[in-house]
C-alpha cells in the first residue's frame, strides 16, 4: 500500500467536509480553466478584498432553515447545510443528542470545514473535475459499511430516520470524491520523497528508531544458597559449569529446564520476542550485546547469575532496514502532504472572500 493510501482518514460520513483519497483523476479537462476570482479595485474602505474574513450578525429576516450563515466568493452556505453535517457526524459516532459536544460547540468546530469544502469545491470547479455515477455508487457501499446495513435500501431507511435524504447523501458523496481529486492533483502528486533524505532520517533517528525492533532471547538462573560471598561465588562456579556444557555442545533448552531456578525454565529459559525497553536495562544491554545463537558469560543480578543465549534479533540492517525505511517514507510523506495542503488551503483562503454570519 503506497504512503499516499496509508494516510488518508475516512471522510465524516455525509459531512461536509471531504479527505482525500487517491482516487484516479478521470479525464482531462477541457479548454483552459476559468480565471481564480480576484476582486477589483473596492468601491469603499468597507468592501471586502481576497483574504478578507468577515464576521456580521445574521440577517432576522431569513427563513430559519435556509439561513445563511457563511458565504464564500458569493456561494452560501445555509444553516441546513450546518445541521445536516452535525446530524451525520452523531449519526456516524452513534451519538445520541446530549451526549458528548453540543450542537453549538460541534457548529463552530464544523462551519470552518464547511468553508474549507466549500473553497475545494470550487478549486474543483476551475479544474473541471468531474464524478461519474458509478464511481459515487462504489464510495456509497464502503459508507454504507459503517452504518453495518446489508443493502442499499436498509441504508436509506437508516439515514431518513436521521432526517436525511439520499439525494443529499450522494450530493455529499459527490462533492467529498471531487475534492479528492483535486486534493490529488493539487497536493498529493507534488509530493514526495527521496531515498537521501530516508537516509539523512534514519541516522539523525537511529537510537529512537532502534527502541522499536524486537528480539528473542533465553536464560537460566543460578540461585545463591545462601546471602554470603561464598554462597554467591559458588553459584558463579555453578553457572560457568552450565555455560561451558552448553558451549561444548549441550542443548540450552535441556539444561535450563533441569537446572534454572527461574519460572522460564518449564519453557527452556524462553523468554520470548520483546521490544527494546522491556526488561531491564543493564539486562537488556547484556543480551544485545551477543549475536545470534551467542551465549553469555554469568551474568550477576540481584536474583542470581544469569546465563543469556540471542536467539534472533531485528536490527537497521538487510530486511529490518528495508522495513524501517518504508515507515520512514510514510512518516515524511505524511508530512510533507500535511505542509503542501495547509500551504494550498492558505493559497486559496487568501484570494477569497468569506463572510461569517454566525
Amino acid at each position: 500500500m503506497t504512503p499516499a493510501l496509508r494516510i488518508v482518514a475516512l471522510a465524516l460520513l455525509l459531512g461536509g467536509c471531504a479527505v482525500p483519497s487517491w482516487v484516479p483523476l478521470i479525464g482531462k479537462p477541457k479548454g483552459p480553466p476559468p480565471p481564480a476570482p480576484v476582486a477589483g479595485k473596492p468601491l469603499s474602505p468597507d468592501m471586502p478584498m481576497p483574504g478578507d474574513v468577515r464576521i456580521r450578525p445574521p440577517e432576522h429576516d431569513e427563513g430559519i432553515a435556509d439561513r445563511v450563515v457563511a458565504v464564500v466568493n458569493n456561494d452560501a452556505i445555509t444553516l441546513s447545510e450546518l445541521q445536516e453535517t452535525i446530524v451525520a457526524y452523531r449519526a456516524e459516532n452513534r451519538q445520541q443528542r446530549g451526549a458528548g459536544p453540543g450542537d453549538d460547540e460541534l457548529a463552530k468546530q464544523f462551519l470552518p470545514k464547511l468553508i474549507d469544502s466549500r473553497l475545494q469545491l470550487q478549486e474543483a470547479d476551475r479544474e473541471r473535475i468531474t464524478v461519474d455515477d458509478q464511481e459515487v455508487s462504489d464510495e456509497l457501499t464502503e459508507r454504507i459499511k459503517i452504518y453495518n446495513a446489508k443493502t442499499l435500501e436498509e441504508f436509506e431507511k437508516l439515514v431518513k430516520e436521521q432526517g436525511i435524504t439520499m439525494d443529499s447523501v450522494k450530493k455529499r458523496v459527490r462533492e467529498g470524491l471531487r475534492v479528492q481529486k483535486v486534493i490529488r492533483r493539487k497536493v498529493v502528486l507534488r509530493v514526495s520523497v527521496t531515498d537521501a533524505e530516508i537516509v539523512q532520517y534514519v541516522e539523525e533517528n537511529r537510537q529512537k528508531l532502534e527502541t522499536g525492533l524486537s528480539y528473542h532471547a533465553r536464560h537460566l538462573l543460578v540461585v545463591p544458597e545462601g546471602s554470603d560471598d561464598a554462597a554467591w561465588e559458588s553459584a558463579r562456579i555453578k553457572a560457568d559449569l552450565l555455560r561451558a556444557q552448553v558451549l561444548d555442545g549441550g542443548d540450552f533448552v535441556a539444561v535450563a529446564r533441569e537446572y534454572s531456578r527461574d519460572a522460564s525454565a518449564k519453557d527452556g529459559g524462553d523468554l520470548g520476542t520483546l521490544k527494546r525497553g522491556e526488561l531491564a536495562q543493564d539486562i537488556e544491554t547484556e543480551i544485545l550485546g551477543l549475536e545470534p545463537g551467542q551465549v553469555s558469560p554469568p551474568y550477576r543480578s540481584s536474583l542470581g547469575y544469569h546465563v543469556f543465549r540471542l536467539e534472533s534479533k531485528e536490527s537497521l540492517e538487510g530486511d529490518g532496514l528495508t522495513r524501517v525505511k518504508q515507515q520512514i517514507r510514510e512518516i515524511l510523506f505524511r508530512q510533507k502532504y500535511e505542509a503542501r495542503l495547509e500551504a494550498w488551503l492558505k493559497e486559496i483562503k487568501q484570494r477569497a472572500i468569506i463572510e461569517i454570519r454566525m
